[in-house]
């Protein structure tokens, strides 16, 4: 079937064999996660999604990646469902979580739930090891005595597993699916919270391969009975080396509809609890023990207020008496993910600093915080036990993620990049960093992108695109807003990190608190000054776009000015009053704009439906009914303001997806329609409606 002539998702003649040309081609393009290492550190493991043969959905499959480099990756598990959450046993065989159905037992009805398998040191077939009405769901390991600890979902009062499936059972004989609720919140992120809430179940050491019961051999003890809100266990914990100690962050009352976390550590064999660091001031959470088992290093953040943005820190607790110590005292960034050295000697962490997501390491006696990676974002760090290398995912705006072997101690390092089924040939453009400086003297880091054959004879015209957050930076690469598919097509894509933006320090953060309409915006257009100021760029052919609170600032910005042709808000924030009581988490929010009946000025000051007279650029709405973040609600009203008031304006609709689009269908689809509205606009061509829409 010939294609009409000049459709917008047709890349630019310079970009023809990259798979960023084609959609269908984007959306088959692997993608890893989930990076695990052996015990003696002669096996990685990661997970890759890939097209499913219907090509409707992403799919898991479970591959080894050699440490070393040397051999090529290979793949280890295959099934329709897809496999997950990899952790190595001490025996060398791997646990991973999957809905696949179980060989050796009948059919069963009902949707299938993931359960826990585990694949024999030596290869073979994979065998079912222990499941749960609820689905198993994150699975945590004790290094020395390979004891195990699982979450799974449960009804009130259904810690038994017979006790939970009847409960399940009689809500849907009766039909129920009602949930009673007694306090705050109700639901988080696209999921209703309830009626079953995560416990975390003592699994033990696991049977082996040749144990006659299988898993009737598995006997599973609830650790955590009464969790129910606001004391959810949720999946951040962590076992100590021996499995004698369970560490867990607990969720507790803040005062009226809002919550704050603690630490508590679990004796596992007597299943009593105690608190370990209890901070009316902060969220502490993400434990990890200490070789010894003796300590915990942990997150500190202290709760946001009205005159202040949150503060992040790390925690040495001693585990017997609860002693706390700061570990990164005036360290002015915001550390994440600790974990011991192999000796215990140190701390490695990630921190976001200067439009990177780097690995730091601090010695646990005290000093400075090394940064050991120079470009690049780093997730999943893992530490051989043997202290002689540290692997991890990378992955920056010219690089989806692969797997990397780095020096444990040298400090602003390119790592060696390990073979894998992940890695990319060439991009339609180059990478370039940018910087601008406000009026008030500030810089203004930026990625800009820009596609092949743009020149000062042939200027791209430039997308704004701005990151939501909004306490995040731009510093990896995106599938949801990748770059790369609007250089194939021409376009220059400008990816800014203004007031708000975390890693660069504090202050920078400060700049934009409970003030969004006001460094943030002239932060993001001393940015695009610079960026139209360059002979490869267009000034004259421009549009914004962002989502969630990149969305808000694309609404602010079509308040504020005329510069761009067109504006995309997905997921978008409009009416600030009405998003903060109806959102997952309104306390969250509260904190820094105060509560809209007594502390109205900054809802008053920077929420964009105010302004809606003043837009007239054309603006492309995009939400899913699905979003518990950022509620449908804030999309159709500011459909609607945009409609009575004649702006031309469309509104891409989601039923089923949430805060972001996560099936390939809709995923091509979202990228059709905003093409197709920046052609319009941007390049003056014909309207062309998406063929599925």
């Amino acid at each position: 079937m010939s294609q009409p002539p000049s459709t917008p998702a047709e890349p630019s003649a310079g970009s023809s064999g990259s798979p960023f040309s084609s959609l269908a081609d984007f959306v088959a393009l692997p993608r890893i996660s989930a990076l695990a290492l052996s015990a003696d550190g002669s096996r990685l493991a990661v997970s890759v999604h890939t097209l499913d043969p219907e090509k409707k959905k992403w799919q898991s499959a479970l591959w080894e990646v050699d440490p070393a480099g040397r051999r090529p990756a290979r793949r280890l598990t295959r099934s329709a469902p897809g496999e997950s959450s990899p952790v190595w046993a001490p025996d060398g065989s791997l646990l991973f979580t999957s809905a696949r159905p179980d060989p050796a037992a009948a059919a069963e009805n009902g949707d299938p739930q993931p359960a826990l398998w585990s694949l024999p040191p030596r290869g073979g077939e994979a065998r079912l090891v222990l499941s749960r009405p609820g689905g198993v769901g994150p699975v945590l390991l004790a290094a020395d005595s390979g004891d195990v600890v699982v979450v799974s979902a449960t009804m009130p009062g259904g810690s038994d597993t017979e006790a939970d499936a009847e409960r399940r059972s009689k809500r849907k004989d009766a039909g129920v699916s009602a949930i009673l609720h007694e306090s705050y919140p109700i639901r988080h992120w696209d999921h209703d919270l309830g009626p079953a809430f995560p416990h975390l179940f003592w699994a033990g050491q696991l049977p082996d391969e040749e144990s006659p019961g299988g898993t009737d051999d598995v006997e599973l003890r609830d650790l955590t009975p009464q969790a129910a809100p606001p004391t959810g266990s949720g999946d951040d914990a962590a076992l100590s080396p021996d499995g004698l100690s369970l560490a867990r962050s607990e969720e507790v009352n803040d005062g009226p509809a809002s919550r704050r976390s603690r630490l508590v550590v679990t004796d596992t064999a007597s299943g009593g609890s105690r608190v370990l660091v209890d901070d009316p001031l902060a969220d502490v959470y993400r434990p990890r023990f200490s070789p010894d088992g003796a300590t915990v290093v942990c997150v500190r953040e202290r709760l946001a207020t009205y005159a202040e943005p949150p503060d992040y820190t790390l925690l040495l607790v001693d585990v017997a008496t609860g002693a706390a110590s700061e570990l990164t005292p005036g360290f002015d960034r915001w550390p994440s993910a600790p974990q011991f050295s192999a000796d215990g000697s140190a701390v490695y962490f990630l921190a976001d600093d200067d439009g990177r997501h780097a690995v730091f390491r601090v010695p646990v006696d005290g000093g400075e915080p090394v940064r050991l990676t120079g470009d690049g974002a780093y997730s999943d760090l893992n530490v051989a036990r043997d202290g002689s290398a540290l692997y991890a995912l990378r992955s920056a705006y010219d690089s989806p993620s692969v797997p990397v072997r780095l020096d444990p101690a040298a400090p602003l390092q390119e790592p060696a990049v390990l073979p894998s089924p992940g890695s990319l040939d060439r991009l339609p453009g180059t990478l370039h960093e940018v910087e601008a400086t406000t009026a008030d003297g500030t810089r203004v880091q930026s990625w800009l992108v820009l596609p092949e054959g743009a020149s000062a004879d042939s200027p791209a015209p430039l997308l704004l695109w701005v990151h939501g957050g909004p306490l995040m930076s731009w510093n990896s690469w995106s599938w949801r807003w990748c770059p790369w598919v609007m250089a194939a097509r021409g376009y220059a894509v400008l990816l800014p990190n203004p007031a708000l933006s975390q890693g660069f320090g504090l202050d920078f953060v400060r700049r934009g608190w409970g003030e969004w309409g006001g460094a943030p915006y002239t932060d993001l257009m001393a940015a695009v000054d610079v960026a139209v100021g360059r002979p490869e760029v267009d000034g004259t052919r421009t549009a914004a776009m962002g989502g969630s609170f990149g969305g808000y600032m694309a609404n602010w910005i079509a308040t504020q000015t005329d510069r761009f042709r067109a504006i995309v808000t997905h997921a978008s924030l409009w009416d600030l009053d009405a998003f903060t009581g109806t959102t997952d988490a309104a306390y969250y929010w509260e904190k820094e704009w105060g509560d809209p009946l007594r502390e109205p000025k900054r809802y008053e000051q920077n929420s964009p439906h105010r302004y809606a007279d003043a837009i007239r650029t054309p603006m492309l709405v995009i939400h899913g009914d699905k979003d518990y973040r950022v509620p449908i609600g804030e999309g159709l009203r500011l459909w609607y303001d945009l409609q009575k008031r004649g702006v031309p304006s469309k509104f891409l609709y989601f039923p089923d997806e949430n805060h972001w689009v996560l099936t390939p269908g809709n995923s091509i689809v979202w990228y059709e329609t905003v093409l197709a509205f920046l052609a319009e606009h941007v390049r003056g061509e014909e309207w062309q409606r998406p063929e599925l829409l």
